[in-house]
C-alpha cells in the first residue's frame, strides 16, 4: 500500500505540517499529563480509522512506559478499571469531541462538566487543542491512505 500523496516530500504539505507541530509542541508543553495526551491520540485515531496515527501513538505511549494492559483496553475505556477518572473524562470528551458529527448537540454539557472536574483551564484548553489537532492529523492521513506498521519511536523527533 502506497499513499496518494508524499506528505514529506511535497511543500506546501511540509509547510503545513511544520505549522500544526508548532501548535502540538503547546499542548505536549502544557500541564496536561502526557499519558492522558497519548490516550486522546489513540482514542481519536482509533475513531477515525487513522491506521499511522494509532500504530505511531500506541508505539510511542508504551515506549514512554504505557502499559500494554491500558494500550489495549483504550477502546473499552468504559469498562475498563484501569484509567483514572481523569482520563475516562478526558476520553469521553475526546470520543464526543471527535464524533461531532453523529451526536446532534456535538459535545455534551455533562461531558464538559465531568472534564471541568477533573481538569484546570489550561488543561481543559491543551485537552481541546489535542483534540482538534490529532483530528485534523488523522483526517490527513485517512484521505491520503498512509499506510501503517512501519513507524518506530521518536522518528519525528
Amino acid at each position: 500500500m502506497d499513499a496518494r500523496l508524499n506528505l514529506y516530500g511535497n511543500s506546501v504539505a511540509t509547510k503545513f505540517a511544520r505549522y500544526i507541530n508548532s501548535a502540538g509542541k503547546v499542548v505536549s508543553d502544557s500541564t496536561l499529563p502526557a499519558a492522558t495526551q497519548e490516550l486522546v491520540k489513540i482514542r481519536a485515531s482509533q475513531i477515525n480509522g487513522c491506521g499511522f496515527c494509532t500504530d505511531m501513538h500506541t508505539k510511542d505511549a508504551a515506549h514512554a512506559g504505557e502499559s500494554a494492559q491500558r494500550l489495549h483496553l483504550v477502546a473499552a475505556w468504559r469498562e475498563a478499571k484501569v484509567f483514572t477518572d481523569a482520563e475516562r473524562a478526558a476520553l469521553e470528551l475526546t470520543e464526543q469531541g471527535t464524533r461531532i458529527a453523529d451526536a446532534a448537540g456535538g459535545v455534551t454539557d455533562e461531558a464538559w462538566a465531568n472534564a471541568t472536574k477533573h481538569h484546570d483551564e489550561d488543561q481543559l484548553a491543551a485537552l481541546v487543542s489535542l483534540i482538534a489537532l490529532i483530528n485534523a492529523y488523522n483526517r490527513m492521513n485517512v484521505i491520503i491512505q498512509q499506510p501503517a506498521g512501519d513507524y518506530q519511536p521518536g522518528q519525528f523527533g
